[in-house]
């Protein structure tokens, strides 16, 4: 099982210029590091394809001095467009920590967001069937806060960050548990009707099917956000 885990993680992940490591809290790891998906440069691409193409036709042929011009300025402004859009493809990151979700754009001008695992609500996506072909897709995260709703275009494979986001809420959530149970196996002093017991206690009337899976995450998760 942790070898699949390990396996869809490499999958969606993008290790080269990765995220400033110094930008990372001290207990916090580097999950996903990712660029936007390939398909976001084919549009200027495609374009400096021709104009590569038209430029080549108009060395090799005869043509009248004026179209030449234009084909040369063709191919400089589709090599210009292109290499904007490839700036904009190497500065930006989706990173995903063991802590948030978090995304940055440009090099000057920056440009981000970042989201608390502890306040995601609800994390989907949506692709199209050729976006499930070539492995795209948009992501919408909504949190609770101001933030509210956030959709991010053109992510790899967005149905495992999907999963990978889940995963690290959970370990987020199962962390602030063992530190609770720490403290309080180290003697500091848990009342009777502390987060803990009140976790515990909506445990069991889940597993006598007093409650459902759904009502018992969300109540449980209320109470973490209290700590």
């Amino acid at each position: 099982m942790a070898q699949e885990e390990n396996r869809d993680r490499r999958a969606v992940y993008h290790p080269s210029m990765p995220f400033p490591s110094h930008l990372l809290t001290e207990d916090e790891d580097l999950v996903l590091d990712l660029r936007p998906h390939w398909w976001s440069l084919a549009p200027s691409g495609a374009l400096l394809t021709v104009a590569v193409v038209l430029g080549l036709a108009a060395l090799v042929t005869d043509w009248f001095k004026i179209i030449d011009i234009v084909v040369g300025l063709f191919v400089l402004g589709a090599l210009g467009w292109f290499g904007i859009n490839y700036v904009k493809w190497t500065t930006t990151n989706f990173v995903v920590t063991s802590e948030r979700v978090i995304s940055r754009r440009g090099i000057a001008a920056k440009h981000g967001i970042e989201i608390p695992l502890d306040r995601i609500n609800t994390v989907f996506f949506s692709q199209t069937l050729f976006e499930r072909i070539i492995g795209a897709g948009d992501l919408g995260i909504e949190s609770a806060g101001e933030g509210g709703r956030q959709t991010f275009a053109d992510i790899r494979k967005p149905n495992l960050v999907q999963n990978e986001i889940y995963r690290q809420v959970e370990n987020l959530e199962n962390r602030k548990l063992k530190r609770m149970g720490e403290a309080a196996r180290g003697g500091a002093a848990v009342p009777s009707d502390s987060i803990p017991d009140k976790i515990a206690k909506l445990d069991q009337l889940r597993q006598q099917g007093a409650i459902t899976d759904a009502e018992f995450e969300a109540k449980k998760k209320e109470l973490l956000d209290r700590m």
